[in-house]
């Protein structure tokens, strides 16, 4: 029986460390998690904030997602979109799923990343 989902893994290219840390852990706030040694010495990052995790892995022959995506749920998603932005970071809003506003937006290496919140209908 699956319980839970532990964490989303992207790829990224060789030597794209430091631009991950500036996005991931700057730009989106999350804490970089520290990794296993063994795990450390392929290179790469781990990021989360809560029961949230992303893992970076180091690919030789990346291609970044740009169609698959981890769906990030945040909470005051304008406010949220303003941070991105003014990091330099485009968002595209997407008014496409009912009962949500979202946003997508790129990380450095090109991997497309969902942000979406609930909206109230109001009966609740």
């Amino acid at each position: 029986m699956i319980t839970a989902l532990d964490h989303v893994q992207l790829a990224a290219p060789p030597g794209s460390e430091e631009r991950l840390r500036a996005f991931y852990a700057d730009a989106l706030g999350l804490g970089e998690l520290p990794k296993p040694p063994v795990l450390a010495a392929r290179g790469g990052c781990w990021f989360g904030s809560g029961s949230v995790q992303l893992h970076l892995g180091i690919e030789t022959d990346f291609r970044p997602a740009r169609k698959a995506h981890p769906g990030l749920r945040v909470t005051g998603i304008d406010a949220f979109a303003t941070r991105l932005s003014d990091h330099g970071i485009t968002v595209t809003w997407d008014d496409n799923l009912p009962g949500h506003r979202r946003f997508y937006a790129d990380d450095p290496v090109g991997n497309r990343l969902e942000f979406l919140e609930p909206v109230s209908d109001g009966l609740s």
